[in-house]
Order: structure tokens, then sequence, then C-alpha cells
């Protein structure tokens, strides 16, 4: 990029530098006090799994078949024939089914034979109630459904009062805002000085017309004015009374 244009495009951000400035901080005040004070923090409560049989030694083909019914017990944890079980228990009615489901993430770790259960709620004592009984429910009942006795809970689902939610990411989301306001001061910087169609530099008149600019006239300021008025007046008074 050649200096001519470089010093075009800085020229209008040093113009409109209050409002680039402006804007960025505002925006990321405003998402700032959204996320603090508006949206509802989420938090988060895991238990983990294990798939065995309970054995002293299980062979290779034993961890093989745990390990493919994973994907089958993945499914079955979020089944409504354990889910309707688990809000009977917790006495959470007024909670559906699907709400309950939506709130519940079951995952594999790799090939390993650890499922993990993972639930969000808005009260953290919830999200770990959820997890545990889910947990405990699934447990009893798999020996039910599959006639497998193979599922052992290896850590269980804990909440203090001074969680920390996992949702929303306050920082992030106010870095982010700024960032956007950084991008929108600049952009409305570049729109207004596209717009204006003055001339504020003799280089300006020059590069429209062509033309070296021979003279210019500099401004004056208010204090310079009144004192040259006075001067002029005081020499028309002395020439009136010189004609007099």
């Amino acid at each position: 990029m050649e200096v001519n244009s470089l010093q075009e495009l800085i020229q209008p951000l040093k113009k409109y530098f209050i409002l680039i400035i402006s804007l960025t901080i505002l925006s990321t005040l405003i998402v700032g006090l959204v996320s603090y004070f508006y949206l509802t923090p989420v938090y988060q409560a895991s238990i983990k799994l294990l798939v065995q049989e309970n054995t002293a030694s299980p062979n290779s083909g034993e961890i093989q078949k745990n390990i493919q019914l994973i994907n089958t017990y993945n499914v079955i944890i979020k089944d409504p024939a354990i889910l309707d079980i688990v809000r009977n228990e917790l006495s959470i009615e007024q909670i559906t089914t699907e709400a309950l489901i939506s709130k519940i993430n079951v995952s594999g770790d790799g090939n390993s034979q650890v499922v993990t259960i993972t639930v969000q709620d808005q009260n953290q004592f919830v999200a770990r109630d959820i997890a545990n009984t889910t947990a405990t429910v699934f447990q009893r009942e798999i020996s039910n459904i599959m006639n497998v006795d193979n599922v052992n809970l290896l850590s269980k689902a804990k909440a203090t009062e001074n969680q920390a939610p996992i949702k929303p990411d306050k920082i992030k989301f106010m870095a982010i805002a700024m960032v956007v306001g950084l991008m929108i001061g600049v952009g409305l910087a570049l729109l207004l000085d596209y717009l204006d169609n003055t001339l504020n530099s003799e280089q300006e008149i020059e590069s429209l017309l062509g033309i070296p600019v021979i003279g210019s006239i500099s401004s004056m300021e208010k204090k310079e004015q009144v004192k040259l008025d006075k001067v002029q007046q005081k020499l028309q008074l002395e020439g009136e009374h010189s004609n007099g």
C-alpha cells in the first residue's frame, strides 16, 4: 500500500477517533450488563459409568463386547423408560420428559469402557441430582431391559454453592462485543468521511484540481479578530478627525 493511500485511510480514523472509541465502549458495556444481569446462568454436573462385567480379569472379548454395548446404552439412558422413573424419583413431574432429555448429554470416552452423563440446568443442585439419579436408575433398570449386569458407577456428580456456571461466558461475549463495536466504529468513520464533500487541506485541493496551491488564507482566532476590529475602528476614527 502506498504512503498516500495509507494516510488517506488513517486520516478519517483520526478525525472520528472519539466516535470509534465511544461505539466500542458502548457495545462492550451493553453486552456486559446483559451478560451479568439479564442472562440466566447455566450449571453443569457430570457422572461417569464403567461398562464392565463384574469379573476379576475380563478377557479381550468381554471388553470389546462392552465397548460395542456403549452405543446402545447411550440411547437407552435418554429413553423415557429411564427418564420417567427419574422424574418420579426426583418429584419433578413439572418437567416434561422431552425437557429432561434436552438437559442430558451422554457420551463415550473414545474406545474406553467409560460413559459420561452430563446434565445442564439453571440450578447446580438440580443438575447434580438429575445426573446421579439418571445413573443409578439406569444401572438398576438395565439388568431388566437387557438382562446384563455390567454397569458400575465410577464417580458421582457434585455441586457447591460457589460453583461457577458454564454459560454464559461473560468475558468471551464482552470481547466479541468490543471487536464488533470497533469494526462498526471504523466502518461508520470511513462512511462519514466518504460522504463528506468538504475540502479540508491543500493536498485535497491539489488532488482534485490537478494544479498546485499558490497561497492560502489562514483561519483567525476570535480573540485576534476582536483585536483587529478595534485597530480598524481606531484607524477609522483617526481618519475622520483628520478629515474634519
